[in-house]
C-alpha cells in the first residue's frame, strides 16, 4: 500500500491561500476517483476539490475555517500500490507521499486503566465545618428550576420535619450542596412567600459559532471598508408617485418573454444617465498606490442576500441595457447567487453598487461601501405620506434614498448634486427614457 498527498490547488488569480469551508470526508472514509472531497474559498468563488485516486483517507491537514496555502498538504490517501506518481496530474495539485520510511509515526494505542481489586474504603463522617471557616471559593451555587437539591439522608429528613421546601433554600457547599447551618440561615430568615408557579424558566444556554466561509469573508469586506473609508451619508426623499403608476402600466402590457418590472431598472437607468455627468462617482480608490479610476462602463453591483450570506453581483455595462434587458439580466443573476452557481467574473469588477432591502427597508439606511467603489445607493421602502400640493394634503408615494460616499474622493455637494439629479429622474421617469 501506497499513500497520496493531495496540496491545496492553484485557483488562479494570483490568489496565495483560500480558507477551508467544508470537508465531505473523515479519516477512515472510503473515497472513489472525482468524487469531492472539500470545499475552499476565495474572496471571489467557492471551489470544490475532487480526488484523482481511488483509497481511503489517512488524515487531514486542515480544519473547518483555517486559511491554507496553495501547495500545502491538505489531506492523505491510502492507496493500492506505492504512490508512484500518476500519469496526469490531479485538478487538486495532488503529489505521490514518500514511502513507508516517511510515513508519520503510528501514535501508540492509550493504555485503558485496569480497575483496582481493593474495595474503596468507607469514607470517615466529616466533621461540621462552621461558616466563618468555609473558603472564600465556595459561594452559592445558583440551582436550575427543576433541578434537585444536592443534600444528606440527616439534612432531608430535618428539611421534612421542619416543612422545608429544599428547593428554596440555597446552599453553600460544594456543587451547592445543602447544609446544616444553610437550614439555619434559612429558618433564621423566617417564612418566605411562595413563588406562584408561571411556566417561565431562566435560559442560561450558551452556543459558540465559528465564524467561517462566506460569513467571515463578509466580516473581513465590512471591517474593511468600515476602517478604511471616511463614509458620508445623504438621504432624500424622492416622489415615485408617477413612477409607479408606469411600472404598473408597462408590467400591464409586457410580453411572455419579459420580466416583472420592479424599481430597480429604473433606478439603474437613471443612474447611468447621473453618472454620465459625474464620472468621479463612478470610481474606484486604491488608496495604497493613491489613484482614483473612473469608468466610462458602468458597472452595477446589486448587493443580493442569499442562504450563504451576501453576495454582490455584477450587472455589467448598464449603460447598454435598456429597463427590460436590465430586468432580465437583475432576475437571471439574483437566482444564480442564490443557487450558488454565479460565475467568478459575475461576482466582481463593479464601479457602484445598489443595496435594496425591499419592504423591510425601512425609513433610512447608512449603506456600507462596497471597497474599493467610492459610492453606494441604498433604496427604502415606499409609504404612502400626506403631501401639500398647495391647496391641500394629497396622498403620495414616497421612498427615501440613503447613499454613502467616500470622502476622501467625493465632496459633500457631489454627493448631494448625484442624488438630486437622480431624484429629479425619478420624478419625472419620462426624462429616464430620452436619450442625449
Amino acid at each position: 500500500m501506497g499513500e497520496f498527498v493531495i496540496k491545496m490547488p492553484d485557483v488562479g488569480e494570483g490568489v496565495a491561500e483560500a480558507e477551508l469551508v467544508e470537508w465531505h470526508v473523515k479519516p477512515g472514509d472510503p473515497v472513489r476517483e472525482d468524487m469531492v472531497l472539500a470545499a475552499v474559498m476565495t474572496d471571489k468563488a467557492t471551489v470544490e476539490i475532487p480526488s484523482p485516486v481511488d483509497g481511503t483517507v489517512l488524515w487531514l491537514g486542515a480544519e473547518v475555517g483555517d486559511t491554507v496555502a496553495v501547495k500545502a498538504p491538505l489531506l492523505r490517501i491510502e492507496i493500492a500500490g506505492e504512490g508512484e506518481p500518476m500519469a496526469a496530474e490531479s485538478p487538486a495539485v495532488a503529489e505521490p507521499a514518500a514511502k513507508a520510511e516517511a510515513k508519520e509515526p503510528a501514535r501508540p494505542e492509550p493504555v485503558k486503566p485496569q480497575p483496582a481489586a481493593v474495595a474503596p474504603a468507607r469514607p470517615a463522617p466529616a466533621e461540621p465545618v462552621a461558616p466563618e471557616a468555609r473558603k472564600p471559593a465556595e459561594r452559592p451555587v445558583p440551582r436550575e428550576p427543576a433541578e434537585r437539591p444536592l443534600a444528606s439522608p440527616a439534612v432531608r429528613l430535618r428539611a421534612q420535619e421542619a416543612g422545608i421546601d429544599l428547593r428554596q433554600v440555597t446552599g453553600t457547599g460544594p456543587a451547592g450542596r445543602i447544609g446544616h447551618d444553610d437550614l439555619d440561615q434559612f429558618l433564621a430568615r423566617g417564612p418566605q412567600p411562595a413563588i406562584a408557579p408561571t411556566g417561565l424558566a431562566r435560559k442560561t444556554a450558551t452556543e459558540e459559532i465559528k465564524v467561517t466561509g462566506m460569513r467571515r469573508r463578509i466580516a473581513e469586506k465590512m471591517r474593511l471598508s468600515a476602517s478604511r473609508i471616511p463614509h458620508i451619508t445623504y438621504v432624500e426623499e424622492v416622489d415615485v408617485t408617477d413612477l409607479e403608476d408606469l411600472r404598473a402600466t408597462m408590467n400591464d402590457g409586457r410580453k411572455p418573454d419579459q420580466p416583472k418590472l420592479t424599481i430597480l431598472p429604473f433606478l439603474m437607468r437613471a443612474m447611468v444617465k447621473t453618472l454620465g455627468e459625474q464620472p468621479d462617482v463612478n470610481a474606484t480608490f486604491d488608496d495604497d498606490a493613491g489613484i482614483v479610476t473612473r469608468y466610462a462602463a458602468v458597472h452595477i453591483g446589486i448587493a443580493t442576500q442569499t442562504p450563504a450570506g451576501l453576495i454582490v453581483p455584477v450587472v455589467r455595462h448598464a449603460e447598454a441595457r435598456s429597463v427590460w434587458d436590465s430586468a432580465a439580466e437583475l432576475a437571471r443573476l439574483a437566482e444564480a447567487a442564490r443557487n450558488g452557481t454565479a460565475a467568478r467574473e459575475e461576482l466582481s469588477g463593479s464601479t457602484i453598487t445598489i443595496t435594496s432591502l425591499g419592504a423591510l427597508g425601512g425609513i433610512v439606511t447608512t449603506p456600507i461601501i462596497n471597497h474599493p467603489e467610492v459610492a453606494i445607493v441604498g433604496v427604502n421602502k415606499i409609504a404612502i405620506r400626506p403631501v401639500w400640493d398647495g391647496t391641500q394634503f394629497v396622498p403620495r408615494k414616497i421612498m427615501n434614498l440613503s447613499s454613502s460616499f467616500d470622502h476622501r474622493i467625493v465632496d459633500g455637494w457631489n454627493a448631494a448634486v448625484f442624488v438630486q439629479r437622480i431624484k429629479t429622474l425619478l420624478e419625472t421617469p419620462a426624462l429616464i427614457f430620452i436619450e442625449g
